[in-house]
């Protein structure tokens, strides 16, 4: 696919910005449903340790989380593009709320053991198919905007990630303290979470596309061009597979630190929500710093530091001996991970053609959630004694894998070129 950045532009539904204010329209929406997405990603493991007290069920319940979320994704981008982002965010938040409301009361009719088993999976389940349908609506109004509003993408941008990391800090604590009362607080507020969301979502316009090339392709359609644009980007291929190594190690850190922190260090579940909140504080900073030193370092500058810090604190996270030293080294990961997201977003919106890139955009998402589930099943698979030796082999890998990511992209065209536009803006891409 040989389409110029400046010849083509998004047709449809994608071609439009909503009305208004941007708050109510685009912010607000955001805000609800990234809060939801945050307990839901971080707290629902927490929820399977309360209720079942097993490592490996707790692992299992992460990829059953997980698998629907990429099964779901090509035809979460289709019914985006068909139906509008506004309706499928209603209905995916909608149902999400009313799920969750019944988990909670039936949690407090159905007796320890299997059946309760059973309901915390299955609910871990279906929550994350929801979750991942409103999560695809939002990030396509959200690209939309930051590429067809008035005035400096950038601006746009660092309001979007500032609401997910925002939402990232007080999802797991608010989801841990709410544990401590039992699931069924938690699982409450998740579900007024998610009504907001809704209720919210139907601020923003919603149109269907008719007469698009959209409209006529199959499920897998979208999927298909993404792969052919990703395909002819070298430089972002390479990038996004890096990356996806990287979000193995992030998944397995996501999925065995509630095992970690009750079993290795005795600490609480509100513990283990404290140290993402702790995380993401520390990454709202580096990413700060790494926007304002992007003019300076290039985009390939900033991805290096960002890689090395990430590879040295995972390789370092399995020999922590305290609490306190497992937050610390985990919050390096995290901020030089912000790094890195800056870096394939900054790199993902200037080489991806506009007529593609929806579809290209699907598709790097798809790829970089696909170690999630992985993570979920290995750490089901692993005895608790080897558990350290897991995240040693994953950490080695990630390291491998960013080193020879960012020595190949040292002297490519496209890193430079989108450097030299990301740094024509004063204050950066971000």
């Amino acid at each position: 696919m040989t389409v110029s950045l400046h010849e083509a532009q998004p047709a449809g539904r994608h071609a439009a910005l909503p009305e208004g204010s941007l708050f109510r329209r685009v912010y607000a929406p955001r805000a609800c449903d990234a809060l939801a997405y945050s307990m839901a990603t971080y707290a629902m493991p927490l929820v399977v340790l309360a209720a079942t007290g097993s490592a490996s069920l707790t692992g299992l319940a992460f990829a059953l989380e997980w698998v629907p979320r990429v099964a779901a994704f090509g035809f979460a981008g289709t019914l985006v593009d068909r139906s509008g982002a506004a309706i499928v965010c209603f209905l995916a938040s909608l149902a999400r709320a009313l799920l969750v409301a019944g988990a909670g009361a039936a949690l407090l009719l159905v007796p320890p053991g299997t059946a309760e088993t059973v309901l915390v999976m299955a609910l871990a389940a279906v929550t994350g198919a929801l979750t991942q349908f409103s999560f695809i609506a939002n990030e396509a109004v959200g690209a939309i905007i930051s590429r067809r509003a008035d005035g400096p993408t950038h601006k746009v941008q660092s309001v979007l990630i500032g609401i997910d990391q925002t939402a990232t800090l007080v999802g797991p604590a608010l989801g841990g303290a709410l544990l401590l009362t039992g699931p069924t607080w938690m699982l409450a507020c998740l579900s007024l979470l998610s009504f907001l969301s809704a209720v919210l979502a139907l601020q923003t316009p919603s149109t269907p596309l008719r007469g698009t090339r959209h409209s006529r392709q199959g499920p897998g359609g979208g999927l298909r061009d993404g792969w052919q644009t990703l395909r002819s980007l070298p430089s972002l291929r390479l990038l996004v597979a890096g990356l996806a190594c990287s979000n193995l190690m992030l998944g397995l850190l996501q999925s065995a630190s509630p095992v970690l922190i009750e079993g290795r260090f005795g600490r609480s579940a509100a513990a283990a929500g404290a140290l993402w909140s702790v995380a993401a504080a520390v990454t709202l900073a580096a990413i700060a710093c790494f926007r304002a030193g992007l003019d300076r370092l290039g985009l390939w500058g900033v991805g290096v530091i960002s890689a090395t810090l990430a590879a040295a604190a995972c390789l370092a996270v399995p020999q922590a001996s305290s609490y306190l030293g497992y937050v610390a080294l985990v919050s390096v990961f995290m901020a030089a991970d912000g790094g890195l997201t800056i870096v394939l977003r900054t790199l993902r919106s200037q080489v991806i053609p506009p007529a593609a890139f929806g579809a290209t955009l699907s598709l790097t998402i798809l790829l970089l959630l696909l170690p999630f589930p992985l993570a979920g099943v290995l750490l089901a698979l692993t005895p608790a004694p080897h558990l350290a030796d897991t995240l040693r082999a994953s950490a080695l890998l990630q390291a491998l894998t960013l080193l020879v990511t960012f020595a190949r992209l040292r002297n490519d065209p496209a890193v430079k070129k989108a450097a030299g536009q990301a740094g024509s803006d004063r204050t950066g891409r971000w």
